[in-house]
């Protein structure tokens, strides 16, 4: 029996004395990268999240704004916040933007939409010429 576990025990440390085993990460690999798009931001860039969705992307800079950017790079507005925010972090669905604040060792949750105005011109109509209309879509439908 005990020259089993000695046998057991020496087949564990003969990997430790032949030296360390090379990791795939270690060999050498071939790795390419450019550059596929730069945007001029209006202030300095302290954090960034990118929508899931792969629709927005949203720049926390040092002005206290969320700047809200297409990820093609056309801007899209911008969000004021509180001073002192210093991260963010977007909901799975985009809906709800996250805030940290580490001047008030505050969190805040932002509800986000986006408007977008449709040309109804010479479109027929029933009713109030000025009511304001609310589109919803629902996309967690399978």
């Amino acid at each position: 029996m005990l020259k089993k576990i000695v046998t057991i025990s020496a087949l564990f440390l003969v990997p430790l004395l032949a030296g360390p085993i090379p990791s795939p990460a270690s060999q050498a690999i071939g790795i390419d990268a450019s550059v596929k798009a730069t945007w001029k931001i209006d202030a300095k860039p302290i954090d960034m999240v990118h929508s899931l969705d792969n629709k927005r992307v949203f720049i926390l800079g040092d002005d206290s704004k969320v700047h809200v950017f297409s990820t093609n790079g056309d801007k899209q507005g911008t969000i004021s916040v509180d001073k002192g925010v210093a991260a963010i972090d977007i909901a799975p669905r985009g809906e709800l933007l996250y805030l940290i604040n580490q001047q008030d060792n505050t969190f805040s949750s932002l509800t986000v939409s986006f408007n977008a105005s449709i040309d109804i011109t010479g479109a027929p109509f029933l009713g109030n010429e000025n009511a304001p209309v609310v589109l919803a879509l629902f996309s967690d439908f399978q």
